[in-house]
């Protein structure tokens, strides 16, 4: 019989109990890994001791939870059921996240040091909108009547997969797997889920909710584990026909290559980041600064726990404007139920380890630090904002996704420049643009090889606008209409209705 957790929460801003099932969840039930009894344990990184563990499960487990999902996909779900049906359920899963959200945030805060009101309005915030949001899509997806001939009609149709996986990182857990989950199951697919073995805790409490909201037993089945043994599974499974995943450019290769080695499964990726906050002298201080905040507490937000990092700022009036931001966030350093948090811990040793490495070599290369630059306190994974002047671009912390509380800003001369500056990198994941010339706007936003460009703002998107990046920032668009595209496949008809033949 699978294990359970319970944790008591008695600070400022949360008080309860909160259980979670540490097992795996296939075919609507709580059971445990076939081969038995190894786990993973789950570290809370705002002191590097151990919380609890939950089982680890293998490629066997994963077989099981692929024929629950195509039991469902075939018998209760899939084709079988109305999208009008679909987007009730899951507009009812939408209700009970929202009646839980106190809980989510503080399982979301403790596993990964995110402060809570940051995670209830962030994350869980993100997966009531999806829910929703696709929810009202779910009765909408057409295909098309094409005209031909008068002896023949012809129509599209656009169909699900069937069994997807998806593999979701730790930076936004339960908001990754919104992202994955709610166009998956609006267009009837149905699921096979590896949580990262970081942060499960919030994936596993929604698990119940699935339940509770009434969905058809292996709809969505979730599978602890590691990557290579869980994820390698889903990756190269000759019967999961797509896949989603979000995480680093390492992996996502991994993952091309176990499709192309299996089935040619349909892949959308979203990979890393090294997003550009482009400032010219023309822009509005004021709103520069605004913007910049934003912008910063995207990589500062529980250390940098987001790809989209706006580490490249530019602007010499600008500069004790962003010290000032740097550190109000220092200050605001803590645990995740401390009031006023907005700066958590990194979310393993490792990680931490390979943030103070690029710190490192920041000074070894000779960047100046204007702030920060070492750890925060003496436990767990806390490294203090860092903003780094006099950077140049041959530089590895201009180069490199460091993923981690880590800030450059670099000169430029002309637009031409800094333009070619922001296009030569690997990746093209969003870019910042700071003017108040509107035809330069216009030109940045079209030259600069980016998926998404925010003009004079922070980054802040909006559920109906795709997100995604070029180049080895990923394939594929997650939000909008755009995602839809990942979890369908287009079938053509051919009817004759002239003479026959």
């Amino acid at each position: 019989m699978p294990q359970t957790y319970t944790h008591t929460f008695d600070t400022p801003v949360y008080k309860g109990s909160v259980t979670i099932n540490t097992g795996l969840f296939i075919g609507g039930q709580w059971v445990d890994p076939v081969d038995g009894g190894d786990r993973i344990d789950v570290i809370d990184p705002c002191t590097g001791k151990v919380i609890t563990s939950v089982a680890a499960g293998t490629s066997k487990d994963v077989d099981i939870a692929v024929a629950a999902a195509e039991k469902a996909y075939k018998t209760s779900w899939g084709l079988k059921v109305p999208g009008s049906e679909r987007g009730k359920l899951m507009a009812k899963l939408a209700d009970l996240v929202e009646q839980h959200a106190d809980e989510l945030a503080a399982l979301e805060a403790l596993n990964g040091g995110k402060p809570f009101y940051m995670a209830k309005l962030g994350d869980i915030a993100l997966v009531i909108k999806a829910l929703r949001y696709y929810a009202g899509w779910a009765d909408k997806i057409h295909g098309k009547t094409i005209e031909t001939n008068e002896s023949k009609m012809a129509y599209t149709r656009h169909e699900p997969y069937g069994v997807v996986g998806a593999i979701t990182p730790w930076n936004a857990p339960l908001g990754s797997i919104g992202m994955k989950i709610t166009p998956l199951l609006a267009t009837g697919n149905v699921a096979v889920l590896k949580p990262s073995e970081f942060t499960p805790f919030t994936a596993l409490y929604f698990a119940n909710l699935i339940n509770e909201a009434g969905f058809p037993p292996g709809t969505v089945n979730i599978i602890n584990g590691y990557g290579n043994t869980v994820g390698g599974a889903i990756a190269m499974h000759p019967s999961i026909r797509a896949i989603g995943f979000t995480g680093s450019i390492v992996t996502g290769r991994k993952i091309l290559k176990a499709s192309a080695e299996s089935n040619l499964k349909k892949v959308a990726l979203e990979l890393g980041g090294k997003s550009p906050a482009i400032i010219f002298d023309d822009a509005d201080l004021e709103e520069v600064i605004k913007a910049a905040s934003i912008a910063l507490s995207s990589i500062i937000w529980a250390s940098d726990k987001s790809s989209i990092d706006g580490t490249r700022f530019n602007n010499e009036q600008f500069v004790q404007g962003f010290k000032k931001i740097a550190e109000d966030l220092a200050a605001a350093t803590g645990g995740p139920f401390e009031p006023g948090v907005q700066h958590g811990p990194q979310i393993s040793s490792l990680q931490f380890e390979r943030v103070m490495g690029y710190i490192n070599s920041g000074k070894e290369e000779g960047a100046k630090v204007l702030i920060g630059g070492e750890r925060h306190g003496d436990t767990g994974y806390f490294i203090k904002p860092t903003v780094f002047t006099d950077a140049t671009a041959d530089m590895k912390i201009i180069k490199e996704e460091i993923f981690g509380p880590v800030c450059s800003i670099v000169k430029f001369k002309t637009e031409e420049e800094v333009t070619e500056w922001a296009n030569n990198t690997t990746y093209g994941l969003a870019a910042y643009v700071m003017t108040e010339n509107v035809a330069r706007a216009i030109r940045m936003a079209s030259n600069i090889e980016a998926g998404t460009i925010w003009v004079n703002s922070g980054p802040v998107g909006d559920m109906g606008v795709p997100f995604g990046g070029y180049k080895q920032s990923g394939m594929g668009r997650e939000l909008g209409q755009y995602a839809l595209d990942a979890y369908t496949q287009v079938k053509a008809v051919h009817i004759n209705i002239g003479q026959r033949l």
